[in-house]
């Protein structure tokens, strides 16, 4: 018959389960020897270091449940304290600077551990835990006193409070720090959540704009001129699979478990503009298109900020302008690229139900840009977006033009 056995003990939990108690177990021997032990002219100590044996009481009494802090600070407290007045109860000599001595230093201590509990509990804990204390620390003043009982029991009050409010203080600063975090943590969680919206409004209104119009065309069309109803059955088709996909990605990236790399799909940008005027001109729309300005990589967020501006847009110039062109240039400047859509369509005011021209003004508020939509003098709509060019992107041309000199 096999039998497994336990894995050995090692010595970090002896250390941590085994000592604390060991200490405990100690304490009433230690308490025990604590008159012979005032009394005792001995000592402990190598070369030019000496430790009067008596002095080793407050040592013990404190040294002996401080196993307990980590885990259990509350028997641990209660255990110094316990053993703290007994010694000044049961421990009798005619020199007071010792008695006075050992006093402070058990009690300083104690007082110590009041902070200790202060800084890890709640006040409901920490308020009872600091007034036994404290009521125990100023009757026990009294008993066996040495030179000013009185000055004892005040020195008593003031530092149990000190030790308590020092406590406490640190408690409330973690727990502000721990709400900055969780604050911090929501509000990252509802941007990303209200990216994702933008994300999925300007990539379906997008596409489903392009589709309405092309399957209104293919009805109308469909008897009398077959050849583009299904030019038009292509192009529905061929937008609903690039729709999919990207809902299939961005599905993909929220349902990916937390450190599983993300998927390695390019992030469209301006150099896919092209896409969207070939499927504005399947709804109808024809677009030129303008570059001005040497093209500089740009980062990834403004990049795709100017993509997703352009393509809602035009998705209100395919939807709402009732125009046949429009024009779009996109300019690269020394610090700024500015992204212009412009139509010669019904216009109109800003406002109503929808949500792109209030994603696109979101887009550029997050890179610090300036951004502007509403009718024309002259009739038609424009839309126009300058974003700030990072410096390092900026200096690419400069760097490029100077190593071709």
């Amino acid at each position: 018959m096999h039998v497994t056995l336990p894995p050995p003990r090692d010595a970090r939990w002896l250390a941590r389960v085994v000592l604390p108690w060991v200490g405990v177990a100690l304490l009433p021997v230690a308490l025990l020897l604590a008159p012979s032990l005032a009394s005792s002219p001995m000592g402990i100590g190598f070369g030019d270091w000496w430790l009067a044996e008596r002095y080793l009481v407050p040592l013990l009494v404190l040294g002996l449940p401080a196993g307990l802090l980590g885990r259990r600070p509350l028997l641990a407290l209660g255990l110094m304290l316990v053993a703290a007045c007994v010694v000044t109860v049961i421990v009798h000599v005619p020199e007071n600077g010792y008695l006075r001595d050992i006093w402070y230093a058990q009690f300083l201590g104690i007082d110590l551990v009041v902070g200790l509990v202060a800084a890890h509990r709640s006040r409901r804990v920490s308020v009872p835990a600091a007034l036994v204390v404290l009521v125990a620390q100023v009757a026990v003043s009294f008993v066996n006193p040495a030179d000013d009982p009185l000055s004892r029991a005040t020195l008593s009050v003031l530092a149990v409070l000190t030790a308590w409010t020092v406590g406490d203080s640190v408690r409330a600063r973690r727990r502000h720090a721990d709400a900055l975090r969780d604050h911090a943590a929501a509000e990252a969680l509802t941007a990303e959540r209200l990216r994702i919206a933008r994300e999925l409004h300007d990539m379906v209104a997008h596409s489903i704009g392009v589709i309405a119009i092309q399957a209104g065309m293919g009805a109308r069309v469909i008897d009398s001129q077959p050849a583009q109803a299904r030019a038009a059955l292509a192009t529905i088709e061929a937008t609903s699979r690039e729709t999919l996909a990207g809902l299939r990605r961005t599905l993909g990236a929220l349902r990916r478990p937390q450190g599983e790399p993300a998927a390695l799909d390019p992030t469209p940008g301006l150099a896919d503009l092209d896409r969207l005027v070939a499927a504005a001109a399947d709804a109808g729309v024809r677009v030129r298109l303008h570059r001005r300005g040497p093209a500089v990589p740009l980062p990834a967020d403004l990049d795709l900020a100017a993509y997703r501006i352009v393509q809602e847009a035009l998705t209100n110039v395919v939807r709402h302008a009732g125009t046949a062109e429009c024009r779009v240039t996109v300019t690269h400047g020394p610090d700024e690229l500015t992204v212009a859509v412009v139509d010669d369509g019904r216009g109109g005011p800003v406002g109503g139900e929808g949500h792109g021209i209030v994603g696109m003004r979101e887009r550029v508020a997050l890179l610090d840009g300036r951004f502007h939509a509403g009718p024309r003098p002259e009739g038609g709509f424009r839309v126009e977006a300058r974003l700030p060019v990072p410096p390092s992107a900026a200096a690419e041309p400069a760097a490029a033009t100077e190593a071709a000199r």
